[in-house]
């Protein structure tokens, strides 16, 4: 059975600029984003290293020193501007975002939005107490080492804004607000 829901939510209270903008949705992880797992690179594209603290970034750029064999980065996965990674810990501290392109483990699960649009509201969502709480109740037993999976992230409902309450130039603060 599908926890998929077409259920909408307005808020109650909403700033006036967001009055006319529309309800949200909540739709599955895997009703907006898609798993990624292109090995098509050449090996030329740094390697990053995904991180809480600063998302996916080349490992030259912080202190992150990892020995591997030109061999296993054969295998790596391509990372583009703009993708979401889940990562070993992102049951403690959410899923990470990529202002880079470049390589990664084959260990993680890359995730790239199925349209266009922003990805702000979506980068900061993805870090937010709410959804690390949301992330915890779907992952029941989850232990300290074990990754979530795509199937679990799938199974997430996330609040979805229209289009008209995060593009048009008003702030993602005001987006949150909103959903509240």
């Amino acid at each position: 059975m599908s926890n998929e829901t077409t259920n909408t939510a307005v808020p109650k209270l909403r700033f006036p600029e967001f009055r006319e903008a529309g309800e949200w949705a909540y739709l599955n992880g895997n009703k907006l984003f898609d798993q990624i797992t292109n090995k098509d690179h050449n090996s030329d594209l740094p390697i990053l290293a995904i991180t809480q603290e600063h998302g996916a970034i080349p490992r030259e750029l912080i202190d992150y020193n990892v020995v591997v064999t030109e061999k296993s980065v054969e295998s790596y996965k391509v990372v583009e501007i703009g993708d979401f990674i889940i990562s070993l810990r992102s049951f403690q501290g959410g899923i990470e975002y990529s202002t880079y392109k470049g390589i990664c483990s084959p260990a993680y699960i890359i995730l790239r939005r199925k349209k266009d649009g922003t990805d702000d509201f979506f980068r900061h969502y993805l870090k937010t107490p709410a959804f690390i709480g949301d992330l915890n109740k779907n992952l029941e037993g989850m232990r300290d080492g074990k990754m979530v999976s795509y199937k679990q992230f799938s199974e997430l409902l996330l609040p979805t804004p229209s289009l008209g309450s995060v593009d048009s130039g008003r702030s993602l603060a005001a987006c949150y607000a909103a959903m509240n």
